[in-house]
């Protein structure tokens, strides 16, 4: 005996119909109109896709920095072990070239640990400028939908503008890969 099986419905909620054998190509054309879903529901979708998103730059950004922060550590302690290495010989036994090294590593350390403080200060920006946006989406989401005029960011005049430090830039010409540093 032959069971009879259900057409495949590969996530849809309904089984697939296919179209009579003699049926016109323009049997075949699906209208968005003839869906069930309002404009409410695409609207709400759009948001929680474009709300995902955010959170997903957001997080990317972070670990970018987090990245950042990791390689200027292992830098900083890289060139403190062979400062150490420097330090740790008597002063009247070293020569001239060794002098000329702990002072270079000195300096080297010192613009390392510069950039850290810029890499920090930046991330506590971000970190501010996110939770005012977060704080505008909790005052927007909570106004009632007739009074909601949706505005794209170029629109926005709510923040004030602020400059990029100059770490921010680096970051967004060329991921710090730069020699500027």
């Amino acid at each position: 005996m032959e069971r009879s099986r259900s057409p495949p419905r590969y996530g849809s909620l309904e089984p697939t119909r296919w179209p009579p054998a003699g049926a016109g190509p323009e049997d075949e054309i699906v209208s968005m109109a003839d869906s069930t879903t309002t404009i409410d529901d695409i609207e709400g979708e759009l948001f929680k896709i474009e709300r995902i998103r955010e959170i997903l730059v957001r997080r990317e950004s972070e670990l970018r920095y987090m990245m950042d922060d990791i390689q200027l550590c292992k830098e900083i302690s890289r060139l403190k072990k062979e400062l150490q290495q420097l330090i740790a010989l008597p002063e009247n036994e070293k020569s001239n070239e060794e002098r000329q090294k702990e002072e270079e590593l000195v300096q080297q350390i010192h613009k390392l640990v510069e950039t850290r403080d810029f890499l920090v200060d930046d991330v506590e920006f971000e970190r501010l400028r996110e939770r005012e946006e977060d704080k505008e989406m909790a005052e927007f989401l909570q106004t009632p939908a007739k009074e909601k005029k949706v505005t794209s960011r170029g629109q926005q005049t709510s923040a004030p503008y602020v400059t990029k430090t100059g770490l921010t830039l680096l970051k967004e010409c060329c991921g710090f890969t730069c020699s500027i540093m």
